[in-house]
């Protein structure tokens, strides 16, 4: 008996075993996928974790379908990670298998419905609803379910399949579908008997009359004289400006023949710039320190200013370990930074370059997987968001982690819930890699690491070519609003300033951390604001589709004309987003051409790079945008910066709130003044004497640090406390304030220390159901694997009670 371990693509802690042949024992390798059997028709990808010969206890191992690869798709190293990843974060393996694979990779069964031939209904005895199941699938051999549900409009169409099935009338067949295709490019060639001069002749008087199809014939010859390469149909049609009927038919006269070639979809077609890259001094003596730091340790800070120049060390590092011919990955926290990086490290290493992040579709990300995997010259450096972190390297030599305090490197929904910053040292752990950590504004944890000598720390105080840190200026809106010295939200001093750059040609960049045009409409009679049927908060206003939308679920309505609750026509809208800011600046300044930058302009896969490109060049004066616009983003012609409300970001529920204000406003201040003249950083504020203000003002990061540690260590916080966070949902309240309360009590009895909970968060309810959250603070003196286990035994625990089994526990490791 030969058995096979898998791992399934779904949210299961388990992995499972399944019956293989003797040929195919011998032939299955660590890290194939194998198409399997699961639950009563199901069919899913699997991949092999191991291969051994234990029958299972608990259940007859069934046999696999078949074996889909040739060769493993994934490394045994990333197999280890990814248990790793499951095994920390305290998720299933299938999560992270899920996550990690390309969907192209994972093959789904879809359910496939036909009518059984021979059988003869009696059409009295069907339901309305079967009736149009059996009439459509007399007119047609076989429906998938989605489509039955299409046709009947139901979600829920299971029952009536099932009557059905039980009727015999219809059977359900499995069949897979492999979703990647290689992409294929139609060219055309002249067909051999006209290669002569006596066929060219013979051709022309075929195509005497034809006037079409001899103009294509002639730029066939014109493109083919001054290329040497094949041509394809779609450059032909080009640049002969005619269609493609009129090359059908030259195909079908057999005057051309067609044929495909396979293309890579991510092609770099440009020039490799042949200058040197010559660091600053005080460049170089930092990249002597890294290297010398990493030497000693296998992770390094990099602790730059804004704008001193980081992006250059990296690229000659990355070029040391090209070097070497190990692969370098480059992390980045947001897909609009990488479109920026991505053609500066083109200019230096051409096509070694390799993209992966979400906003690609899917067999691009297949493709650049395959790259990874064999260690081909196009991915020997991968830049990419989070994800990237999944990819099948096979010698990783280099890790760059860039931003590493953003906090989107976390990975809040679905699971697995990483940190890509933690799970990148981890995988250079495996790989035995040096990791390089880059930030203006270091995480407290991380620099707390260096302080601790666990890291390398290195520093570059002054900006690139000497630059002075932009000036920043404090504008107190309590004095200016009594004073009657603002037009809407702008400070009479932020106008002159801004009207000043713009009469100097320079850019300008507004920071606004909320979109949408005002978070709230109140009806000033009798105070009702209209709230989300499904989640506990009120609906942002949205002036340009005219809606008013719920920013958690998606819920829209019509704006409203009058209260809903009392009928009144008064009402008015409170608070501001980045929607009013851009309409404010169109009567403020009339003839700068404004734009904005937050989710809701940036859809689709090149939603960032035109506006990112129509900034840089210059076609945009005034940029408004959220927090896209605070991350490394490098314009050399912005020399004011606004920061048009601070105060929202400081008095967030949160007790990273200073720390995460004080990196935002000092990342945004960064973006001004990147060239010769000194830049300005206006910050309108209603408490100019906030501690962490100041310390913005003063770019004092190491008074941050000290003063927040302080609170830290006394509230028992991160560095000094491990935190995990239990987020408990349920429709029923009444249900989920007793299951809380029993999971609450179990765990504070049976662990000693602190849990707080059951609290209901800010936003109580989202998507119609209930929230509550318990948090864990395990000391750092205590073993964390062990505190997790004896934790997820107490899930066990509270999973087996039914009357709490559906209430849903998220758990969510260093949540932030």
């Amino acid at each position: 008996m030969f058995f096979i371990e898998v791992i399934l693509p779904l949210s299961l802690e388990k992995t499972f075993t399944y019956r293989v042949s003797e040929a195919e024992f011998h032939f299955i390798k660590k890290g194939m996928r194998v198409a399997v059997p699961f639950g009563k028709s199901k069919i899913y990808t699997a991949l092999v974790l191991d291969i051994h010969e234990n029958a299972p206890t608990l259940y007859e191992a069934k046999e696999i379908h078949q074996i889909l690869d040739e060769k493993p798709i994934a490394t045994e190293t990333q197999i280890k990670h990814w248990l790793w990843v499951a095994n920390y974060y305290m998720c299933g393996i299938g999560d992270v298998y899920r996550g990690a694979f390309p969907t192209g990779l994972l093959l789904e069964s879809e359910t496939i419905v036909s009518h059984k031939p021979e059988v003869i209904v009696n059409d009295s005895e069907l339901s309305d609803d079967e009736f149009l199941i059996y009439e459509a699938l007399q007119h047609q051999s076989s429906l998938k379910v989605q489509e039955i549900a299409s046709i009947l409009n139901k979600k829920n169409i299971l029952p009536t399949l099932q009557k059905l099935l039980a009727r015999d009338v219809i059977v359900l067949e499995e069949e897979i579908k492999e979703s990647y295709k290689p992409k294929l490019v139609r060219y055309v060639k002249l067909h051999s008997q006209y290669e002569t001069d006596r066929g060219l002749e013979e051709l022309l008087e075929v195509l005497k009359n034809a006037n079409k199809q001899k103009e294509i014939v002639l730029a066939f010859f014109q493109i083919s004289a001054s290329e040497k390469k094949p041509i394809t149909v779609k450059k032909l049609i080009e640049f002969s400006g005619s269609t493609s009927a009129v090359v059908k038919a030259l195909i079908e006269k057999e005057i051309f023949e067609e044929y495909y070639l396979q293309h890579d979809r991510i092609t770099f077609n440009g020039k490799k710039s042949e200058n040197e890259l010559h660091l600053s001094e005080a460049q170089q003596k930092a990249f002597f320190d890294i290297k010398e730091n990493l030497n000693e340790k296998d992770v390094c800070l990099l602790h730059g200013v804004t704008s001193s120049g980081k992006t250059e060390i990296y690229i000659k590092l990355i070029e040391e370990y090209l070097h070497t011919g190990r692969q370098v990955l480059y992390l980045l926290p947001e897909i609009a930074l990488t479109t920026q990086l991505v053609s500066r490290l083109r200019l230096h290493f051409g096509d070694k370059v390799a993209v992966f992040h979400s906003k690609y579709s899917n067999n691009e990300r297949v493709e650049v997987w395959k790259q990874t995997l064999e260690n081909s010259e196009k991915a020997q450096i991968v830049i990419g968001a989070r994800s990237a972190l999944f990819l099948p390297f096979n010698d990783l030599g280099l890790l760059i982690v860039d931003e590493e305090h953003e906090q989107t490197f976390k990975q809040t929904d679905p699971a697995p819930r990483y940190h890509a910053r933690d799970a990148a040292i981890v995988l250079g752990n495996f790989h035995k890699a040096k990791v390089l950590l880059g930030s203006a504004t270091p995480s407290i944890e991380t620099y707390f690491n260096t302080q601790n000598d666990k890291y390398g720390l290195v520093t570059l105080t002054e900006r690139y070519k000497n630059v002075r840190m932009p000036e920043v200026v404090l504008v107190d809106l309590k004095d200016k609003h009594f004073r009657k010295r603002m037009t809407g939200h702008f400070s009479d001093l932020l106008i002159e300033e801004i009207t000043e750059a713009l009469s100097l040609g320079e850019q300008v960049i507004l920071f606004q951390n909320r979109r949408g045009y005002s978070p709230i409409i109140e009806c000033l009679t009798c105070g009702h604001v209209p709230h989300c049927q499904q989640c506990d908060v009120s609906l942002t206003f949205h002036k340009f589709k005219n809606q008013l939308r719920c920013h958690y679920c998606g819920y829209s309505i019509a704006k409203p004309t009058n209260c809903h609750s009392c009928s009144s026509i008064d009402l008015t809208t409170k608070g501001f987003g980045t929607e009013q800011i851009e309409q404010e600046l169109v009567s403020l300044f009339p003839k700068a051409k404004t734009a904005r930058m937050d989710q809701d302009t940036t859809r689709g896969k090149f939603g960032f790079e035109k506006i990112i490109d129509n900034f840089k060049n210059r076609e945009i004066d005034i940029l408004v945008g959220t927090q896209m616009l605070a991350k490394g983003l490098d314009f050399d012609n912005v020399s004011l910066v606004g920061i048009m409300n601070a105060d929202n970001m400081l008095h967030h529920p949160d007790f990273r709130a200073f720390e995460r204000s004080f990196q935002m406003m000092t990342q945004v201040a960064g973006r001004a003044g990147r060239s010769e003249k000194q830049g300005k950083v206006v910050i309108q504020t209603y408490n100019p004497n906030h501690n962490t203000i100041q310390q913005v003002t003063n770019h004092n990061y190491i008074g941050m640090y000290k003063e927040q540690l302080y609170d830290r260590q006394i509230y028992k916080y991160p560095p000094y406390f491990r935190i995990i966070k239990l987020t408990l949902k349920h429709r029923d309240y009444d249900k989920l304030k007793e299951g809380s309360m029993w999971l609450y009590q179990v765990l504070s009895q049976n662990l000693g220390m602190p849990v707080l909970g059951p609290e209901e968060p800010a936003i109580s309810r989202i998507r119609n159901e209930y929230i509550r959250t318990i948090l864990i603070k395990i000391p750092q003196n205590l073993h964390l694997g062990n505190t997790k286990k004896t934790i997820q035994k107490m899930l066990n625990s509270f999973e087996a009670v039914a009357q709490y089994r559906s209430i849903k526990v998220v758990v969510n490791v260093d949540f932030y």
